[in-house]
C-alpha cells in the first residue's frame, strides 16, 4: 500500500489549493481515512477523517468552514479543497488511514501559506 500526497504548494494568506490523495493497493471505502498535517519540529497531527461507508467527517476547529471532505473514486480517492488559507496552516500534509498505519505513510505535499 502506498500513499500519494499532491496538490501542494504556495499561496498568500486568504487563497485556496486542493489535496489530492491515491491510495494504491488499499480498498479504502471500508475505512476511515484522514488528512494530517506536520509543522517543523512537531509530530503529525489529524486535520480532517472521513468514514467511507456513511460520509460522515469530522474536523478540527481550526479548520471547520474553510477545509472540506470528499470523496472521489476516480483516479485520487479523496480530496480535500482548502479554502481561506492562514499562514498557520503551514505544513506537510500526509493522508493515511485513521487512526494511521505506521506503515502507509507516504512523502506527504507541503502547503505553505504566506501572510
Amino acid at each position: 500500500v502506498q500513499m500519494v500526497e499532491s496538490g501542494g504548494g504556495m499561496v498568500q494568506a486568504g487563497g485556496s489549493l486542493g489535496l489530492s490523495c491515491a491510495a494504491s493497493g488499499l480498498t479504502i471505502w471500508y475505512w476511515t481515512m484522514a488528512w494530517y498535517r506536520q509543522t517543523q519540529g512537531q509530530g503529525r497531527t489529524l486535520v480532517a477523517r472521513l468514514r467511507w461507508s456513511d460520509n460522515s467527517t469530522f474536523y478540527i476547529d481550526s479548520v471547520k468552514g474553510r477545509f472540506t471532505l470528499t470523496k472521489d473514486n476516480a483516479r485520487n480517492p479523496m480530496y480535500l479543497p482548502m479554502t481561506s488559507l492562514k499562514p498557520e496552516d503551514t505544513a506537510i500534509y500526509y493522508c493515511n488511514e485513521a487512526p494511521p498505519d505506521a506503515g502507509y505513510w507516504g512523502r506527504g505535499t507541503q502547503v505553505t501559506v504566506s501572510s
